[in-house]
């Protein structure tokens, strides 16, 4: 038997409690990996609270986590990998456990660490799917709501690389960070738009809204048009003809190593903020429902 995180039932971080579950067997194409960390995402705590309910019913028990690093013990048919391989990926069934099943692994540098690697999964892939959703381009302007956020984070580097303009919407402890990266960063809050128009006269062609903070209408009106903007935290979307993103981020596990490769070169930044012990899953998930983090949260078993 092995321990991993299960809740029953929605609600608040409690409901997540250590559990003794057998291991999981891998499938064809899948691999079993003795789990060194798991990625705490926005998503897990939506998914525990009961507000996904309707877009992603629970199976209860749940094991909650979309992506973690490991070393490979047991290999499924057809799985590209061996016993112990260093790798990273989405899982299958669950993160926040000592051992997790992975599909499509990327192989992880020994200049990665353990937090990092799977730290980038979903918020590499989403960020990169977005900008590709969006079409943006060198020379165009970019506005990123939720710059300092794990996924706009990843976002402001990739679009910055590719020679796009880019205003991030941040707090005011995060300014000096985005700042860093080479964007424009602009306080969020009341007035933003106009901070917006102040810091670029010449106008934002394109929006992506990675913070869910009901800044749909004032986003559309700044690009001329619902068709400019996109979502994956604002579940009014549809209300305003915006896209809602979400989904596989990557079904074809092409991006990850591309992603994975420049993390490892120190091209890509993915901050963490801290790590917890397995069995404080919850008090992970009340840190960052009090925003008391500045980047990524880990577990590590």
């Amino acid at each position: 038997m092995s321990t991993a995180i299960t809740f029953s039932e929605y609600g608040a971080p409690e409901v997540l409690r250590p559990t003794e579950v057998a291991p999981p067997e891998p499938g064809p194409g899948q691999v079993r990996i003795r789990v060194r960390a798991a990625s705490v995402n926005p998503l897990d705590l939506k998914i525990r609270s009961g507000l996904m309910a309707k877009a992603v019913p629970a199976r209860f028990p749940v094991t909650p986590g979309l992506d973690a690093a490991g070393v490979v013990d047991a290999v499924g048919e057809g799985a590209d990998a061996t016993v112990g391989d260093a790798v990273l990926g989405a899982t299958v069934g669950g993160s926040y456990a000592e051992y997790a099943l992975l599909e499509r692994p990327a192989a992880k540098p020994a200049a990665l660490s353990w937090e990092v690697a799977a730290s980038l999964v979903t918020v590499g892939q989403t960020a990169h799917r977005v900008l590709g959703q969006l079409g943006v381009e060198a020379g165009q302007t970019l506005l990123i709501h939720g710059a300092a956020g794990s996924v706009g984070f990843i976002a402001v580097q990739l679009a910055v690389a590719r020679g796009i303009t880019v205003i991030g919407t941040v707090g005011e402890k995060d300014i000096e960070r985005v700042t860093a990266l080479g964007a424009t960063a602009v306080r969020y809050g009341d007035g933003w738009p106009e901070r917006v128009k102040a810091a670029v006269p010449q106008g934002v062609e394109f929006v992506f809204d990675a913070s869910g903070a009901g800044i749909l209408a004032d986003s559309i009106a700044l690009t001329g048009g619902a068709a400019k903007v996109i979502t994956i935290a604002d579940m009014s979307a549809q209300q305003h003809g915006v896209r809602f993103s979400a989904g596989a981020s990557d079904p074809s596990g092409g991006v990850l190593p591309e992603l994975v490769q420049l993390a490892a070169a120190g091209k890509l930044t993915v901050p963490i903020w801290r790590t917890y012990p397995l069995a404080e899953a919850a008090q992970a998930h009340a840190d960052l429902e009090a925003h008391r983090n500045q980047g990524k949260a880990v577990l590590v078993p």
